[in-house]
């Protein structure tokens, strides 16, 4: 088995089934496997087992969060090359497979492809790809998009893998930090393009900035005290932050942001059992690669 595909799934039954109908009509099966995690999903998702048996099926019954999910198939993938999906997010190339395979040939020492996230919701995949980059772009960068991206297996079970002391929104970062680590590098590419069918206006709507906000906010405190070798500064710095910009202007994140300052703080002792400093200058590395748009 050459790729496997990996994506975790909860409560998006139509948008899961989209991306698999397309994905099914891109692959060769015999070369290519793809793996779905079900993560507490009460929405009838558990439908597709039966209908789907082409797909390797892993369900709960309870939500463990999407990172936690992620660090249980990812292991089992069966491929050389890894590529990890949202379940709202579907190749717009017809040859993404062989392009990902050429690129890792092309660069070595490359362990993390970032494909182009073409974000939004189009009548079709040309239109969506008329919304992408039309220029050729490539360049080393200091993490990836967990919506669309590739990893050499070898370089994921070099890494402890996605971390389980994160729920979800930075368990990419996570991983970005520790394949640098060990001396890999992050390319991104444009060459593979993502759809993302994300309808932002309808995210506010549903106050998902505000369940982004309090996740992002707890999960940065906890990268910082995991890899950073003097962690204080730097959390400080993010709490001010998002102090001044977002909790002085708005009372709902007012009150989430003390929220998050009371879990982080009950919950701070046992994140750092993860503790796994790296090297300051990989810090300064990182700052110096170029960062993606989210």
């Amino acid at each position: 088995m050459k790729v496997s595909i990996l994506i975790v799934s909860k409560n998006r039954k139509e948008d899961l089934f989209k991306t698999l109908t397309i994905i099914d009509s891109l692959i060769d099966k015999s070369q290519v496997e793809v793996l779905v995690f079900l993560d507490g999903c009460t929405d009838s998702s558990e439908e597709f087992v039966k209908e789907l048996e082409w797909i390797r099926w892993f369900v709960s019954n309870k939500s463990i969060g999407a990172s936690a999910a992620r660090h249980k198939i990812y292991p089992l993938g069966n491929g050389e090359i890894l590529i990890g999906l949202d379940d709202d997010a579907h190749p717009l190339n017809k040859d993404f497979i062989n392009l990902t395979e050429t690129l890792f040939q092309e660069n070595s020492n490359v362990g993390v492809l970032a494909f182009e996230e073409v974000k939004g919701i189009f009548a079709n995949d040309i239109d969506a790809f008329e919304g992408s980059e039309k220029v050729k772009k490539e360049f080393l960068c200091s993490e990836f998009i967990g919506c669309g991206f590739a990893i050499r297996k070898s370089v994921y079970m070099s890494i402890n893998g996605f971390p389980v002391w994160i729920d979800i929104y930075g368990e990419e970062s996570c991983v970005s930090i520790e394949v640098l680590a060990n001396k890999y590098d992050i390319l991104y590419t444009n060459r593979v393009k993502i759809n993302h069918r994300v309808n932002k206006e309808q995210r506010k709507l549903n106050k998902q900035n505000y369940f982004r906000f309090e996740k992002q906010l707890k999960n940065s405190t906890y990268y910082f005290l995991v890899y950073y070798p003097f962690p204080l500064f730097n959390i400080l710095k993010l709490y001010w932050h998002n102090f001044k910009k977002y909790a002085l202007k708005d009372l709902e994140c007012f009150k989430i942001y003390f929220k998050t300052v009371f879990v982080v703080l009950v919950n701070s002792p046992k994140i750092l059992r993860y503790r796994n400093p790296v090297d300051k200058t990989l810090i300064v590395k990182m700052r110096e690669l170029a960062a993606l748009k989210f």
